[in-house]
C-alpha cells in the first residue's frame, strides 16, 4: 500500500486549502481512510476519516463545519477540503488507510495501518 499526500502549503487565515491522498498498491474499497495531523511540539490528531464503501465519514471537533473529506473512486484519491482555515489548523497532514470495518477506534492512530508521508499546511494570521 503506498499513499502518497499532496496540496499543502502556505495560506492566510480565513483562506481555503484542498489537500490529496493518491492511494495504490491495493483495492481500497473495503478500506477506511483517514486524516490526521500533526503541530511541532503537539500529539498526532484525528482530522477526518471515511468509508471508502459508503462514504460514511467522520470529523474532529476541531475542525467540524469547516472540513470536508471525500473520495473518488476513479482516482483511488481522498481529498480534504478545508475552509475557513486558522491558525491553529497549522501542522502536517498525514493520510492512513485501515483495512478493518467501519466502526470501532476510527480516531485513534494506531488503528491504522498505513500511513503516507505528510504535507504541510502552514496558516498565518
Amino acid at each position: 500500500v503506498q499513499l502518497q499526500a499532496s496540496g499543502g502549503g502556505l495560506v492566510q487565515a480565513g483562506d481555503s486549502l484542498r489537500v490529496s491522498c493518491a492511494a495504490s498498491g491495493r483495492t481500497f474499497s473495503k478500506y477506511v481512510m483517514g486524516w490526521f495531523r500533526q503541530a511541532p511540539g503537539k500529539e498526532r490528531e484525528f482530522v477526518a476519516a471515511i468509508n471508502w464503501s459508503d462514504g460514511s465519514t467522520l470529523y474532529g471537533d476541531s475542525v467540524k463545519g469547516r472540513f470536508t473529506i471525500s473520495r473518488d473512486n476513479v482516482k483511488n484519491t481522498v481529498y480534504l477540503q478545508m475552509n475557513s482555515l486558522r491558525p491553529e489548523d497549522t501542522a502536517v497532514y498525514y493520510c492512513a488507510a485501515d483495512p478493518k470495518p467501519w466502526g470501532e477506534r476510527l480516531i485513534s492512530d494506531t488503528r491504522y495501518n498505513y500511513w503516507g508521508r505528510g504535507t504541510q499546511v502552514t496558516v498565518s494570521s
